[in-house]
């Protein structure tokens, strides 16, 4: 199944199988913060975090709703163009209701909010992932394939440096998107 393409304007958006992805708002913050409780993989921030998120940031993360009347959030990636380096998107979360999952929507979501931010000037993606994170492995590594780009590993933070008995971070690279 093709994705269907994000239109770039802020608030719009676009209908995927089922889903409707667009910027997150501040009505989302609390779901945001639910799914990444629920995950039992992520850590886990407070949910005034999650809605400033949805505040501060919305326009580099994506949420993806149910296509219903209620739109429930069902998914959700949060990002930042880094300060130092603005022309790279890092993605903070990657999370997906329990029920949605296995049906490819953390890769659509991570595909719309490329294609929603390439446009603007993003050309390389990062993201930190656990040594044991094969879901997110997988999803990061077929993204770069898909879009043409390469994709590098290498050690970012160590327990040294990570409190309370935290995994290693590997910081998974990938770029130069937007060539095709």
């Amino acid at each position: 199944m093709a994705v269907k393409p994000l239109r770039s304007a802020p608030g719009r958006t676009v209908p995927s199988a089922g889903f409707v992805l667009a910027e997150p708002t501040l009505r989302d913050g609390p779901e945001l913060w639910r799914m990444a409780r629920d995950s039992a993989v992520l850590d886990v921030n407070s949910p005034y975090s999650y809605t400033l998120w949805c505040r501060d940031f919305a326009a580099t993360s994506i949420v993806a709703r149910e296509d219903t009347p209620q739109g429930r959030p069902c998914g959700f990636v949060t990002g930042y163009l880094r300060p130092d380096a603005p022309a790279t998107l890092f993605v903070w979360q990657v999370a997906v209701d329990r029920e949605h999952r296995g049906h490819g929507l953390a890769r659509r979501m991570l595909d719309g909010l490329a294609e929603r931010l390439v446009p603007r000037g993003a050309r390389a993606l990062e993201a930190t992932v656990t040594p044991d994170n094969t879901a997110s492995t997988a999803l990061f590594t077929s993204f770069a394939r898909d879009h043409g780009a390469e994709l590098t590993r290498s050690p970012l933070f160590g327990p040294d440096v990570l409190a309370g008995g935290h995994e290693p971070e590997v910081l998974f690279r990938i770029g130069p998107l937007g060539r095709g």
